[in-house]
């Protein structure tokens, strides 16, 4: 078992001394632009203990995007909750299809498929849920604007469903606490495919998306959590701008949670 430093100050204390904030009830506004370089976009950070947000440019915050590779998330949590795949039973094969990058051209697992954001494992799982599925889960979820009409193996790939980042992090939050209509089991064994980073002080989680038109990448993603001592941070980052990719997004929250002393 791990054993966390305890941290006697509040982070949400130290970053009000190391930052300019304006209080919105238990919003916190601040500018981490620093950390985004050429990029547009946004941050929120949801402290679960201490219950406020901090915000990197509030109207991105709100601003619903395709979800993009994050819907994984939701995605294995509905599968496994259906039986479409199980935790210890979830092999599919490699069709063939030579695709664009090398990793997805393979047989897949659930592990290999989520850490490799494999595209067509989870079309696969898409078409074995169906339509009426996902009307279901994304309603009791309450997923971002629930739209699925853009395609069953589409409609979450810069198409009909867009999901904010605040959402993305309430989202979270229930997947955290237990607070979604699945069982416990399958949200232990989605937090273990999110688990990323452990180490004796804290546990870093999170799933890359990334998105692109016209052949190029112009979004990217990153969705997740450090739990710490016995406090949880879930965050979520969203870039906009050519080249944006969610190995970006991963790296500029890191520097933000950096910053902020959270890792």
């Amino acid at each position: 078992m791990l054993k966390y430093l305890f941290i006697p100050v509040t982070i949400f204390s130290l970053f009000l001394f190391s930052c300019n904030t304006e209080s919105k009830g238990h919003f916190y506004e601040t500018d981490f632009s620093k950390f985004f370089g050429e990029f547009d976009g946004a941050f929120v950070l949801y402290d679960y203990n201490n219950k406020y947000y901090i915000e990197h440019n509030s109207k991105k915050c709100s601003t619903r995007y395709s979800p993009c590779s994050t819907f994984k998330i939701p995605n294995t949590l509905i599968a496994l909750q259906l039986g479409v795949i199980k935790p210890d039973s979830n092999f599919l094969k490699w069709d063939g299809t030579v695709r664009s990058i090398e990793a997805w051209n393979s047989d897949q697992t659930l592990e290999t498929a989520f850490k490799n954001s494999t595209v067509w494992y989870y079309q696969h799982l898409a078409n074995l849920i169906g339509d009426e599925n996902y009307k279901h889960f994304l309603s009791s979820f309450d997923y971002g604007n629930k739209d699925i009409s853009g395609g069953i193996d589409n409609f979450w790939l810069y198409s009909s469903l867009t999901i904010s980042p605040l959402e993305q992090v309430k989202f979270l939050e229930k997947l955290y606490t237990f607070n979604l209509p699945v069982d416990s089991v399958y949200i232990e064994k989605t937090k273990e495919l999110l688990l990323q980073e452990e180490n004796e002080y804290y546990r870093f989680s999170g799933k890359t998306g990334s998105g692109s038109k016209n052949g190029f990448n112009d979004i990217g993603w990153f969705t997740g959590s450090v739990e710490l001592g016995n406090n949880i941070y879930i965050f979520a980052i969203l870039l906009e701008g050519k080249d944006a990719s969610g190995v970006k997004a991963r790296e500029i929250s890191k520097l933000i949670l950096k910053s902020m002393r959270i890792i």
